[in-house]
């Protein structure tokens, strides 16, 4: 070819390859990540055939990093973790702790260095989230109370690896590897001067992520989102998620990981983050693929064969050792051995903190090349194993209850604070539903039941009126309705968000609102400019079909005089700059 395509064939070989071994993996009941690694250790330089240039899947597996901590922190459940501290943070981090010790101490007996001990005892002390969440969906078990403890386990493993990637960089050179460019030296200036500057330069990052990150950036995007232009409101969450990463590097030495996460934590208090969501979602799954298939690019398969005994204590470890301590932990916790059983289960795996730890590791050389194999060949079995963890450990909880002194012992003397817990954590789902019901879709039948002069209809009635609405959409920065113009519809919002700015002042509609309509009854122009704020989908009201309905069921008209006399006041009253969206109507 007249010019150079190695990053075009890295990208086509590696989406080929992994959508193959992915789909057999998926047919084979296993989660498609699997597929993934086996895609990278098929282009792996041991392996014959095809080689990928392992420095730009290396590059594109940052920007795989970059996208997975942005979407970790844009899905990040401060509540969910709230409600199952009590059990989820002491037991998390002690198991955590002591798994990181026992693995250490294996590898510090087959003659390795401190450094490379610690970083695969930390990377195997933790289980992937994802792994976990698609167990727990095909076993109907995510909503049950002990699948909400063993994912606010893992949340905070998640979040002590986090905290593992700030440190490793400036403890480096102490644990005897290599300092990063441009890092401060760990042995030139002293351990504790070294986790100084890191912690001061880290805190000085998240101040100002978290002070003036939820300010600017949600208003970043609403302006973007303004615009109408989906592929510029994307590219807008793009920009926040690697831009901020980079910035977080460039400027306080912190790394792609934690600057992305935390870029993603603080949108996700936006009233735009599903929308940032949805729209990153495809290139975080894109990306994420690549930086699993770079992960298998450094899978040397035959550490199997040349190191079966160090590939049997790595699974020793995930499968055995991690159960056994988490098992121990949550039964001195005084909760039941069913919840222990459950955690047990779900830490029998490692996954994608463990592979981004490890590739860490070997860029600041501690860990060597044999330690990510070992990683990925105990991930490879271990989430293979994963659906026989929680069979046997379905298996013992049934014995278990099966056997009175047993449950009683263990099942029913622990009940107490399952049941404090689940208070806990069914305040934590009232407050997620609240935010999710911003977000939801409502029926027709649902918006028609909320307007005030149908709600009074019999349900056939209100059936009528519903073949009147017609389906209308808004994109970001639609002008729906202009100020001045005659009044034509009413409309009422099945999802999205649209902006009432009357009078100088801007009012926040959301789903079950409606607005359009007093114009409509009144006969007057338009009082109002009115914006979408997201992708709305609508329901529109037109004059003709609404003076057919009040032809049909002139008992309504009294219900106009009423509302048009509450409108009145509702619109005379101060409003909040963000607006409550509770406003039932808005001027128009």
């Amino acid at each position: 070819m007249p010019h150079d395509v190695t990053l075009i064939a890295t990208f086509a070989v590696a989406f080929v390859l992994a959508s193959v071994f992915g789909y057999i993996a998926s047919r084979l009941r296993l989660p498609p990540l699997v597929g993934y690694l086996v895609a990278g250790a098929v282009m792996a330089p041991s392996i014959p055939g095809y080689t990928a240039d392992t420095g730009i899947a290396g590059q594109l597996a940052e920007i795989g990093v970059i996208l997975l901590m942005f979407g970790v922190g844009l899905h990040f459940s401060l509540g969910a973790l709230l409600a199952v501290r009590s059990i989820a943070i002491p037991g998390a981090v002690v198991q955590i702790v002591l798994a990181t010790l026992i693995g250490a101490g294996m590898s510090m007996l087959w003659g390795w260095s401190f450094g490379a001990g610690l970083i695969l005892g930390l990377a195997l002390s933790v289980a992937s989230t994802v792994v976990l969440v698609k167990a727990l969906e095909e076993r109907s078990a995510l909503a049950t109370t002990n699948g909400r403890i063993a994912v606010g386990w893992l949340i905070v493993e998640d979040l002590a690896m986090v905290i593992v990637l700030v440190i490793l960089p400036a403890l480096a050179e102490v644990l005897g590897g290599t300092a990063a460019a441009g890092a401060p030296g760990g042995e030139s200036r002293g351990l504790l001067a070294t986790l100084g500057i890191t912690i001061l330069k880290v805190g000085a990052f998240a101040a100002i992520a978290l002070i003036l990150g939820p300010r600017v950036m949600p208003w970043i995007l609403r302006q973007f989102a303004r615009t109408g232009s989906r592929e510029l409101f994307t590219l807008a969450v793009l920009t926040l998620s690697i831009g901020i990463a980079f910035g977080a590097t460039a400027l306080f030495d912190v790394s792609f990981a934690l600057g992305a996460f935390f870029a993603g934590m603080v949108l996700n208090e936006s009233e735009l983050s599903h929308k940032a969501a949805a729209n990153s979602l495809p290139l975080q799954d894109a990306f994420a693929v690549l930086f699993f298939v770079s992960v298998g690019m450094l899978f040397d398969p035959t550490i199997i064969v040349r190191e079966p005994l160090a590939v049997m204590g790595v699974l020793g470890l995930i499968l055995i050792g991690k159960s056994v301590v988490a098992l121990a932990l949550v039964v001195a916790l005084g909760y039941p051995m069913s919840t222990g059983l459950m955690i047990s289960a779900a830490l029998a795996q490692v996954g994608e903190f463990s592979f981004i730890l490890a590739t860490l590791g070997m860029a600041y050389g501690l860990l060597p090349k044999e330690g990510l194999s070992l990683i990925v060949a105990g991930a490879l079995i271990s989430i293979t194993l994963n659906p026989l963890s929680f069979s046997v450990a379905a298996r013992l909880t049934a014995w278990i209850r099966g056997r009175p002194d047993l449950n009683r012992r263990f099942e029913d003397a622990r009940q107490a604070k399952v049941v404090a817990l689940e208070r806990e954590l069914a305040a934590a789902e009232r407050k997620a539903e609240e935010k999710a019901a911003k977000h939801r879709t409502l029926t027709p039948q649902e918006l028609a039941e909320r307007f005030p002069l149908f709600s009074r209809l019999t349900p056939e009635q209100r059936e009528v009126v519903i073949l009147h609405f017609r389906p209308r959409p808004a994109g970001p920065g639609e002008r729906i309705i202009r100020k001045g113009d005659k009044a034509d519809a009413a409309y009422f919002i099945s999802s999205g968000e649209v902006e009432v700015d009357v009078g100088g002042r801007r009012i926040r509609l959301g789903p079950g609102d409606c607005f359009g309509e007093m114009a409509l009854i009144s006969g007057q122009p338009r009082s109002a400019h009115v914006t979408a704020l997201d992708y709305c989908s609508l329901l529109q009201l037109t004059t003709g079909d609404f003076r057919e309905i009040l032809r049909r069921y002139p008992e309504i008209r009294a219900q106009i005089a009423e509302l048009a006399a509450q409108r009145g006041q509702m619109n005379l009253a101060p409003v909040d700059e963000e607006g409550d969206g509770k406003a039932a109507a808005a001027p128009d």
